[in-house]
């Protein structure tokens, strides 16, 4: 399998080259901007599973970037702060963002959770390569597409992995904690916050009133749960219409 692309953005020439030499140890393969401009540029050309971008950059706003980004391919993005204020995660997370690193940070905590997120991009299982169906919804794990009235739901690769997950278990109650564990794939530390923020962004997608949810319901007091519009859903084996 081919190494995993990471285009990591950062002004601080000390902090971007020293993630790049060490992503470049750990058999990635790493091209590195100083700001936005040339960020996209790299963007297009490199096509990068991964983006470490930071939020402060001389000619645009990471939060904006890491938006504009996501909007092309869904690229994961990792954002890096020097700031460790709660609402800046939330409003990064509202961006698309897949998870979030306070400067200064270890490289041994960058390593894993650069490998959590890349662990998203797993050959999916026989069982999980089912189309899963709930009237006018379809979600597609092989081609990873949404779709509501036969009309493509834009959804960042963090916010589809997360309506999958609930949709595959319908009717089961997740507590936040839980949701991170499954679905960030590892022990987030932090506000549990940020999976409201992902779920009220799904919800806005999918719902035909977000403020009166049918499909992502919340359990007060506990978490959420995927309900069925109806008594029955169906799967569709998508394993044969691989390419």
């Amino acid at each position: 399998m081919a190494p995993a692309k990471i285009l990591v953005v950062d002004d601080d020439p000390a902090v971007r080259n020293l993630i790049q030499r060490f992503l470049s140890k750990q058999s990635y393969q790493v091209e590195a901007a100083e700001d936005g401009k040339s960020a996209l540029a790299l963007f297009e050309q490199f096509n990068p599973d991964l983006v470490i971008l930071d939020v402060n950059l001389p000619d645009v706003i990471g939060f904006n970037l890491c938006q504009e980004m996501q909007s092309r391919n869904g690229v994961f993005v990792l954002m890096l702060t020097s700031r460790a204020d709660e609402a800046d995660k939330i409003r990064g997370f509202s961006k698309g963002a897949d998870d979030y690193l306070t400067k200064p940070f270890g490289l041994g905590e960058l390593e894993v959770r650069v490998a959590a997120i890349l662990k998203r991009q797993r050959v999916v299982t026989t069982a999980e390569q089912k189309r899963l169906v709930f009237e006018k919804l379809m979600i597609d794990p092989v081609r990873r597409e949404v779709t509501l009235n036969s009309t493509p739901v834009l959804l960042t690769a963090l916010e589809f992995d997360l309506l999958h997950f609930l949709a595959s278990h319908p009717g089961r109650v997740w507590r936040r904690a839980e949701l991170i564990q499954e679905v960030w794939d590892y022990e987030y530390v932090g506000d549990q916050r940020v999976v409201d923020v992902h779920i009220g962004q799904i919800r806005k997608k999918i719902e035909a009133d977000a403020s009166q949810p049918a499909l992502i319901q919340t359990v007060r007091g506990v978490g959420y749960k995927f309900e069925c519009p109806t008594a029955s859903s169906t799967v569709t084996d998508t394993s044969k219409s691989m390419v």
